[in-house]
């Protein structure tokens, strides 16, 4: 796939004079990636990006209910920040949760099927798009409240502080969440007690529907970390190689010197806000057309892998046919598996009816209990 230089395009890129893709592929992070772990990020780009077509099909067909936010045009973000943290890092991001969950280790049947609402889902089947969990992986999700999920980062972080780990937590936020309040709040407590939290804005410049013009004041959101003393940078995240050089210097940062980071990354959406947005109102199809044709994270990626001799057309058929083939395995998977029980729906509910020995509450918890 060769992305073109298309001057209609539109601009995700800062004031500032950004390096090239090739600068940012000589930082310390990335320059002694391997052949393999190359590779391995060029298959989990298009890992997301199938699993998202597939399921924009799958909600179209009904046979996925509730609100669902998919993550095609973004994949960069989520592919590159993730790569560079540790073991003992966590995750936490709003409702636009697929890609991040399954970079953490969420199978994508277990993905798919939590989409259908099956028991077998990362959440048994209750939370859906935007509630997808995995504690064992520290992947705290999946949060619909707006910004609901930033003071939960910044708390996950002091935890790690407080125990004494080296290690931090990425908070995912999008440009709609920070005109919340609480989102001030994270900041500033994050930056008075030296959080280990690196907050990650998906800037994909139309929240729900109103362009970051119109919605933000201010040409750059990563500016607002200014008033906290707290350091911050626009990133043109549609570069695999710049989301991880930015991303692995604030993770530094935050391990070695307890300092919180605000990191804008420029990024773009190729859907509406959720599936059942009409997008057309607000943007037109060629400014969508012109970004896919010329910032395209997957097609910049799978150039310079073509450049680099490390991928060729034959290698990449096989990549996309080998993740086909996974996405319908998740898809029969989902369609295969039992709802959740009446029984089931009642449990993960509240901490005292999976723990009825413990109970000191008075009266009942469900309404429709007897």
């Amino acid at each position: 796939m060769t992305v073109t230089n298309n001057p209609s395009a539109p601009s995700l890129a800062s004031s500032e004079e950004q390096p090239s893709l090739k600068a940012f592929a000589e930082a310390k992070v990335n320059a002694h990636l391997s052949p393999e772990d190359k590779i391995r990020f060029y298959e989990d780009m298009v890992r997301i990006r199938q699993f998202e077509e597939r399921t924009i099909r799958a909600y179209q067909e009904v046979k996925i209910g509730g609100f669902c936010h998919t993550y095609t045009g973004q994949e960069s973000v989520a592919v590159g920040a993730l790569s560079v943290l540790g073991p003992d890092d966590h995750i936490i991001t709003g409702y636009r949760d697929h890609a991040h969950a399954l970079l953490r280790g969420v199978s994508m049947k277990a993905a798919m099927a939590e989409l259908y609402g099956k028991g077998t889902g990362c959440s048994k089947g209750k939370g859906g798009s935007m509630h997808f969990f995995a504690p064992d992986h520290n992947f705290w999700g999946g949060h619909g409240i707006v910004a609901g999920q930033v003071p939960l980062g910044a708390g996950i972080a002091f935890a790690l502080k407080y125990r004494g780990k080296k290690a931090c937590c990425l908070c995912f936020l999008g440009d709609g969440a920070v005109n919340q309040g609480v989102f001030f709040e994270s900041l500033n407590l994050s930056a008075l007690w030296d959080i280990p939290v690196v907050f990650i804005i998906e800037n994909n410049r139309y929240s729900m529907g109103t362009s970051q013009q119109r919605s933000s004041a201010g040409h750059s959101l990563a500016r607002r970390a200014v008033g906290f003393d707290m350091e911050h940078e626009t990133v043109d995240a549609h570069l695999l190689y710049a989301v991880r050089a930015k991303t692995a210097e604030a993770v530094q940062r935050a391990c070695s010197e307890s300092r919180p980071t605000l990191l804008e990354m420029k990024t773009y959406r190729y859907r509406g806000h959720s599936m059942s947005d009409p997008d057309h109102t607000y943007r037109t199809k060629e400014e969508i057309e012109a970004y896919k044709h010329s910032q395209d994270p997957i097609g910049l990626y799978e150039d310079l892998l073509l450049e680099e001799d490390i991928l060729n057309e034959g290698k990449i058929k096989d990549i996309k046919k080998t993740v086909r083939a996974e996405v319908e395995a998740a898809v029969h998977f989902a369609e295969e598996s039992p709802f959740p029980t009446h029984e089931e729906l009642l449990q993960d509910v509240y901490w005292e009816t999976d723990h009825p020995e413990n109970k000191t509450s008075q009266g009942t918890i469900f309404f429709n209990q007897p």
